[in-house]
């Protein structure tokens, strides 16, 4: 049956069984380019789906940097997670360890990601033409500015670095590769006068793709230069951010490699990865099986309990098949045996609504916040369960 563990129950089994024993952790030297420094490699992993990370933690320069640059939250967590499922194309998460970017400080980031300037526009901005260095297409400032920004939209909107350390010896780990996420604006948003309206345009993805792989072709270099990543193996991936509106995160739909000390990059491979929305004319058209499956759940609940406000679902999909579905349902409960038992029946409809061969979380909420939460991991054949206190 199934199992409703308050949260001090949770937690203890997590302290128990889940947290790594630091007694038994693998000291190791860390090598950097001037100086060497002691690092623990954690003895816990998740699952074989993640990276571990060297511990102390090493907060990236730019750090926080991403937060100003991505439309929303959900592209947010899926910028660094699916930049995490690229890099086991060629970095193993059994031999590579994770760290924050360590080198392309704030500054830098800043700089690639301003438009290209004109003669002009560096003399008022006091700039030296070594300088002139953004990413992002040229705006002259003359003309129409709707026109200009239809021609010359900004395609780039943040650059994220992670680094892959590995094992070099018994006792010494080093810099085995580099990933670098490309952020790419599927929508262009612009202001005609300052502090007036926003307006927006609309980048076609052929096009959007093509300016994707000029930059990355021009990123590589630019790294090579760098000290440290002369002859690293690097990775360059493109993710397709969405509009500000929208509920689903983008996604990462390619990636090329450069072998150690490379300057070109390798043919560039297909990321079949996407989020579909449930329900929604998308699903509809493309989904229509695990829509349906999606639609009687649904139906089910709103049968059973009158004060149900809706039901929505995000699907995660790879390689056209549907790996992942995370499902909020927000209702008003009129006290905590009521939370309880509409908690147990929707595990109990999980169980039948969905195939084994998904991953299912549920997140029950009401006007008070979390009330609880239910996950049904590939092939289990019971829910986790947590209700909150």
């Amino acid at each position: 049956m199934k199992k409703i563990m308050t949260l001090s129950l949770a937690m203890l089994l997590l302290l128990a069984g889940c947290a790594p024993n630091f007694s038994k952790q693998e000291e190791v030297i860390e090598e950097n380019e001037d100086s060497e420094e002691k690092a623990i490699i954690p003895n816990f992993k998740i699952s074989d789906s993640y990276y571990r990370t060297l511990l102390p933690f090493k907060a990236s320069e730019a750090r926080g940097l991403v937060v100003n640059n991505i439309n929303t939250k959900y592209d947010l967590n899926e910028f660094e997670t699916g930049l995490m499922r690229v890099a086991q194309n060629n970095f193993d998460t059994e031999k590579f360890f994770f760290q924050e970017g360590q080198y392309l400080d704030r500054s830098t980031i800043v700089s690639w990601l301003n438009r290209e300037f004109t003669d002009a526009q560096l003399k008022e901005r006091k700039m030296e033409k070594e300088e002139n260095i953004g990413l992002n297409p040229l705006d002259n400032g003359k003309g129409d500015i709707e026109d200009r920004n239809e021609k010359a939209p900004i395609y780039l909107a943040h650059i994220l670095e992670h680094n892959y350390r590995v094992k070099d010896g018994d006792d010494k780990v080093k810099l085995g590769g580099v990933v670098i996420g490309l952020a790419l604006n599927s929508v262009h948003y612009y202001q005609k006068e300052q502090y007036g309206a926003t307006f927006e345009t609309k980048i076609d993805r052929k096009k959007l793709e093509a300016e994707g792989k000029k930059i990355a072709e021009e990123i590589l270099p630019r790294l090579r230069k760098i000290e440290g990543l002369e002859n690293i193996p690097i990775t360059i991936a493109m993710f397709e951010q969405q509009s500000r509106t929208s509920v689903v995160p983008g996604n990462f739909f390619a990636y090329a490699h450069a072998g150690q000390g490379s300057n070109k990059l390798g043919s560039w491979e297909k990321v079949n990865e996407k989020y579909v929305l449930f329900p929604s004319n998308t699903a509809e058209k493309d989904h229509r099986e695990d829509l349906t499956s999606f639609l009687n759940f649904k139906q089910d609940i709103e049968k059973y309990f009158p004060n149900f406000n809706g039901v929505i679902g995000n699907a995660f999909y790879a390689q056209g098949q549907l790996q992942q579905l995370d499902i909020n349902i927000p209702i008003q409960f009129y006290g905590k045996a009521e939370a309880v038992g509409f908690t147990q029946y929707v595990a109990s409809r999980i169980m039948t609504s969905f195939p084994e061969y998904i991953s299912v979380q549920v997140n029950i909420t009401s006007v008070n916040g979390p009330e609880s939460l239910i996950i049904k991991k590939t092939d289990q054949s019971e829910p986790f369960v947590h209700v909150y206190q």
